[in-house]
């Protein structure tokens, strides 16, 4: 029996470099995008393996709705959310609709989409997980001169790579694994539709980044990040934010004692 994996934003970029990967190590598969000619083309040009192709826009509930009841269904060896828009734009100035669009496409459906899809795999005691997030989750902390604004994008890839991290932990012992890979600026069509021209920037292949996703679950990474090469750079990432975390009191921090009423205070 094959291995069945479904793939999410599977007609082009690094959904697209995971589905060909996948077909090549004979996973049959369910693919998943918004544009019928291209998983068409895909299944076309992939006759040696299963291709389920299932049109669906994770922008829109029933399009989550949809997914989420395949994931439920089959028994799935691997989940792929790569799916993404990205709509980098200060947040005063990013439209509602597509504030929408993008909590839905990278927080809602991935979410909604793994809760369907990891009961079955703990029964089965065996599956893996991977979300396609970035290293811009971590830009947080950058300052104001960093481009281009992105307040949403960033949040919603932070989402995810703080999702894998405590699902990984939860589903410890069980059999399945969940990954986040964050890889930097990848080689794909992602920013030209955004109107962003990044060809004079060194990018990655999406390629390089599903060799990275796929071996890093080898190692049993739960953060993937592609373009690091020193990995205790996250590690240290991580023990910050569990020092942190442990470091919290009931008590009321000194810092924050002395407060004078707001009318008081100098811009």
């Amino acid at each position: 029996m094959s291995n069945l994996a479904l793939v999410t934003g599977a007609t082009s970029g690094i959904g697209r470099a995971f589905a060909d990967r996948l077909a090549a190590d004979g996973y049959d598969l369910v693919i998943v995008g918004r544009r019928q000619e291209r998983l068409d083309e895909f299944a076309a040009a992939h006759p040696e393996v299963g291709i389920r192709p299932v049109v669906a826009d994770l922008s829109a509930d029933e399009g989550i709705d949809t997914v989420a009841r395949i994931c439920a269904a089959e028994p799935l060896d691997l989940l792929v959310n790569n799916a993404g828009v990205a709509h980098y734009m200060p947040l005063a100035d990013l439209p509602a609709d597509k504030a929408r669009e993008l909590v839905k496409v990278k927080v809602l459906a991935p979410t909604l989409i793994t809760r369907a899809a990891v009961a079955g795999m703990q029964e089965r005691g065996r599956g893996a997980i991977v979300n396609v997030a970035g290293m811009i989750a971590f830009s947080g902390p950058a300052p104001a001169s960093v481009m281009p604004r992105r307040a949403v994008y960033a949040g919603t890839l932070a989402h995810l790579v703080a999702m894998s991290q405590t699902l990984g932990a939860e589903l410890e012992g069980t059999g399945v694994q969940v990954e986040v890979v964050c890889p930097g600026v990848v080689a794909t069509e992602f920013h030209e539709r955004q109107g962003l021209d990044l060809s004079a920037v060194p990018r990655m292949s999406a390629a390089d980044v599903v060799t990275a996703a796929l071996r890093g679950l080898e190692l049993g990474e739960v953060v993937c990040a592609p373009g690091v090469e020193d990995p205790t750079l996250l590690d240290t990432v991580f023990r910050a934010d569990l020092a942190a975390f442990a470091g919290q009191s009931p008590e009321l921090a000194s810092r924050y004692r002395a407060v004078r009423p707001l009318n008081h205070r100098t811009p």
